[in-house]
């Protein structure tokens, strides 16, 4: 090939090469190119004129001039409002300086700021960082903040993001029959519409689920559980936590004279809260039942027509003495939860009184529990055997079926063995309906005194004695371990009620006492045994009834009684093994 035809062909590829750049726009038609050609016959440069190249397809629109571009978002990550040490809501948490709920008061204790730099992704090139520190040296000390600008000195990094939808984790979206055409027309580029679609999808409310350890929102604030922290004084912003179960006890101090204004002693205050069930429906408390206890400890318990009236606690002067009355004293929560997470359903169950001076400072209790939808709370004693200090699980047998659990339908609402629970008062007809649950393995011994006057008849007092003894819905079953089943029938261990009178006839019997005998052993192995109940025995003893002169006082009582009739146990061997090989006749030969 000659250097005029090298020439023609170096010419021709470079026609190509700028007839592609013209098509991609880095080099506009008619550009001159001036190509020397060093060693040829020819020094001259040689003009060459660029001419457009005709193609079948259609020009492409530029990106920069499409319609649906616009300006590139600018990042939307605020460092400064970055707070991953605010782990609780509407309080201060301790060393965390970018807490917003912090005041300067809250600052000047901090030792250190746990958190002290709080930045974005680390990936981008350049980004601001929350920077946060104490000026230990001020009086009092205070908090310093300062937003500096942070560069990554690595040379693969984000410039900026631009694209919404990386930040968080959203659903992606399923492509089907009805979609791919659309999906296959959108724009490859940054859109508007896009965008504005993608916000609202974020920004749309999302359905709230309740994790364990989680606290329960309120429409205000989140639901309060008064509890004693660094003192037996009562704290109302401890807040209730899901799936949490809590019972406390904690005093508060009052003033009688301003008790009415006093909002954590009025019902109102525990029975307005809503709790949230999601970010939009609310659940109401309802008061589902409200006791009254007098200054003699007697209860009673209000109709639903009545609740009125012991809504708003009040003052009453009973002579020099001044009495507060519809005092809350005790408050449980139940609560009703789904598999899902969702609190549906909020029942409060309220304990009032009357309160005089020598009852302050004032102890309330507080309680909150959680069942789950569409079960019922089945309380264990044990797994499998019975634990010392745990009440024994009881049931009663209806006409037909199964023995199964005492709950709400009688004042046993855990479905517990229960006996007389002695008072300071000792008065028999002020203690009806307190009971206390017996404790496996704890010997218990109650009583009362009754007070037999003129006016009252054998009738009337052997039944209301009867009824203190054995309490509402006695139970004719005990369940043999701690965790047995209400369906496992033939387990379950029968309750033999035992009636003794006095040798008088013609007389009205009286009941005084009522003794019961649990007898258990150890069962299973040795190594690790476990409590099983196999007998139990309620006796009810009954005397002539007394002849009354003005006044006089006989004493009622209730004792239980645990008995061991465990075996001893013994070590036991496998036998000696025997040799029954067949020697043959001559083996001793010559000896016999």
């Amino acid at each position: 090939m000659g250097p005029r035809a090298f020439l023609r062909l170096l010419l021709v590829l470079l026609e190509c090469w700028a007839s592609v750049s013209a098509q991609a726009g880095t080099i506009p038609a008619g550009t001159t190119l001036v190509v020397a050609t060093e060693g040829l016959n020819s020094t001259k440069p040689v003009p060459t004129t660029l001419r457009p190249v005709l193609s079948s397809k259609s020009p492409e629109i530029p990106r920069a001039s499409r319609p649906f571009s616009g300006p590139r978002p600018a990042p939307i990550t605020d460092v400064a409002a970055l707070c991953v040490c605010d782990l609780s809501p509407a309080q201060c948490d301790v060393n965390c300086c970018c807490d917003p709920d912090c005041s300067s008061v809250d600052f000047s204790v901090f030792s250190a700021c746990s958190i002290p730099v709080v930045t974005g992704d680390s990936h981008f090139c350049s980004q601001k960082a929350a920077v946060y520190s104490l000026n230990l040296t001020a009086d009092p000390p205070q908090r310093v903040f300062k937003l500096v600008d942070q560069i990554n000195p690595s040379i693969f990094c984000v410039h900026i993001t631009n694209y919404k939808p990386a930040l968080s984790f959203i659903n992606p979206e399923v492509t089907d029959e009805s979609s791919f055409d659309k999906l296959m027309k959108a724009p490859d580029g940054f859109s508007l519409n896009a965008e504005s679609d993608v916000s609202t999808r974020l920004d749309a409310p999302q359905t709230a689920k309740y994790e364990y350890g989680v606290y329960l929102q309120t429409s205000d604030s989140f639901l309060r559980f008064p509890s004693p922290l660094t003192s037996s004084l009562c704290t109302d912003n401890n807040p209730a936590a899901f799936l949490v179960n809590q019972a406390v006890k904690c005093t508060r101090r009052i003033n009688l004279e301003y008790c009415e204004e006093m909002e954590t002693l009025s019902m109102a205050y525990y029975s307005s809260p809503r709790i949230l069930r999601d970010c939009t429906l609310q659940v109401p408390i309802t008061v589902q039942s409200i006791v009254i206890r007098s200054l003699n400890k007697t209860l009673t318990r209000l109709e639903d027509t009545e609740i009125l009236r012991v809504s708003k606690q009040g003052v009453v002067e009973a002579g020099p003495v001044e009495i507060c009355t519809n005092v809350v004293l005790e408050v449980t929560y139940s609560l009703t939860y789904t598999d899902a997470g969702e609190v549906i359903k909020a029942d409060l169950f309220l304990l009032l009184g009357a309160v005089s001076s020598a009852m302050v400072p004032l102890q309330q209790k507080f309680e909150v529990y959680f069942i789950q939808q569409n079960t019922k709370p089945v309380p264990l004693s044990g797994n499998p055997g019975y634990v010392v200090g745990l009440p024994l699980v009881a049931g009663f047998q209806p006409q037909k079926g199964y023995p199964f659990w005492i709950y709400r339908e009688t004042t046993n609402r855990y479905g517990q063995f229960t006996l007389l629970r002695s008072t300071t008062e000792q008065d028999c007809l002020a203690v009806e309906g307190i009971r206390a649950p017996v404790l496996f393995g704890y010997n218990m011994q109650s009583g009362c005194k009754l007070r037999l006057t003129k006016a009252l008849t054998c009738q009337l007092l052997a039944q209301k004695m009867k009824s203190l003894l054995k309490g509402q819905g006695f139970p004719d079953y005990v369940a043999p371990f701690g965790n047995s089943q209400a369906q496992d029938v033939l387990d379950w261990v029968p309750v033999y009620f035992i009636t003794q009178t006095s040798h008088v006839k013609e007389s009205c019997q009286l009941p005084v006492a009522l003794t019961v005998e649990v007898k258990w052993t150890k069962y299973g192995s040795l190594l690790n045994p476990q409590a099983k109940i196999v007998n139990v025995t309620a006796n009810l003893i009954s005397s002539s009834f007394p002849e009354v002169g003005n006044e006089r006082t006989i004493l009622i009582s209730t004792a239980v009684t645990f008995v061991d009739v465990s075996a001893p146990a013994e070590a036991g061997f496998r036998a000696r093994p025997t040799i029954n090989a067949r020697l043959p006749f001559n083996f001793f030969f010559p000896f016999v």
